[in-house]
């Protein structure tokens, strides 16, 4: 109450000095900054990415991950970040974790969650991790080298 009052007082002295230049004031906000994520599903219920990281902007889809043994439906959103990018999508049609677990060579697994989860590398550093979130849908999230850190921010981010 005493900002508002605070702001009301300074907006009203602004107003009676006519040699004040007129200009905008900006109220602090003390929500944080977030930049919201993208969504993907397979079939009807979506995998929301709730936020991702400052300065992240999109720039191109893919439709498919080329360290998997079979072919399966993927949607995905790349995000630039400088020079460095940052992949999110879904990878759909896996329905058992047996399946899930097969379905990349030399990777590790692990759990997300109390999910299974994949995590690999390839060429050039790229870090990949994948969970399967429930059958037939399987979050999909990879990193350059210099941003690999915010893996584990943006999957703790999805709902």
């Amino acid at each position: 109450m005493r900002r508002l009052a605070a702001v009301i007082l300074v907006l009203s002295l602004t107003a009676c000095d006519p040699t004040t230049p007129k200009t905008p004031v900006v109220r602090p906000s003390n929500a944080p900054i977030t930049q919201p994520g993208p969504s993907f599903a397979c079939g009807t219920v979506p995998v929301r990415i709730r936020e991702m990281p400052d300065g992240a902007a999109k720039s191109a889809t893919f439709r498919q991950v080329r360290s998997l043994t079979e072919r399966l439906k993927v949607r995905g959103q790349i995000w630039d970040m400088g020079d460095e990018r940052l992949y999110v999508g879904v990878v759909c049609g896996v329905r058992s974790p047996e399946r899930f677990a097969s379905l990349v060579t030399r990777a590790g697994l692990v759990m997300h969650q109390g999910k299974p989860a994949l995590h690999w590398q390839t060429r050039g550093g790229v870090r990949h991790f994948m969970w399967l979130e429930r059958p037939g849908t399987a979050v999909y999230i990879a990193a350059t080298p210099g941003i690999a850190g915010q893996i584990a921010k943006v999957a703790a981010s999805v709902e």
